[in-house]
């Protein structure tokens, strides 16, 4: 028998992960995103990650329509923006600085909150319980001199130097 959703969670929230935002154009051209944990490597050659999708996501018509996305993990500092992308607002770019990708259909390159940030193109989607999982080749990349931003049983925290932990205030 499968564990329920709250032992699912408490299990997922036991190890630190990078929080992400993914962001795509819609069939109007209007920039959508989501925050993200569940990002992972693949395959190195070629240069491939996965992202999963909740069915409900608000962004995920727009990653259908484009085939196209940016995966921005991200820095110290961007908790607000990762908090703000996890919820249902139509506004979340309101006010937010973005160019578009020159090799991701325009997808919003959001690089002042980004760790890092990878330009793909979607190449296979995989239907999972109550989740797509996209499959994309990284097309291009970047990445900064900055710290993390991790979250860890429900908090948000920051990877220091000296390899510990710290929480932040909420």
């Amino acid at each position: 028998m499968a564990v329920d959703t709250n032992r699912f969670r408490e299990f997922f929230g036991s190890f630190p992960t990078a929080v992400a935002i993914v962001t795509a154009l819609d069939e109007r051209n209007e920039p959508r995103g989501f925050t993200c944990n569940a990002l992972t490597a693949v395959s190195a050659e070629p240069p491939l990650l996965s992202v999963c999708v909740d069915r409900r996501s608000q962004t995920l018509p727009a990653l259908a329509h484009s085939g196209a996305f940016v995966v921005h993990v991200l820095a110290e500092g961007a908790q607000e923006a990762s908090e703000l992308f996890a919820g249902k607002s139509e506004r979340k770019f309101a006010g937010r600085g973005w160019k578009p990708s020159s090799v991701a259909q325009g997808a919003p390159v959001l690089a002042d909150i980004a760790l890092a940030y990878a330009e793909c193109s979607v190449v296979q989607r995989v239907e999972a319980g109550d989740h797509w999982i996209y499959i994309a080749r990284v097309d291009g990349a970047a990445v900064f001199p900055r710290r993390p931003l991790l979250y860890h049983q429900r908090h948000y925290r920051v990877w220091s130097p000296a390899g510990q932990l710290t929480t932040l205030a909420r």
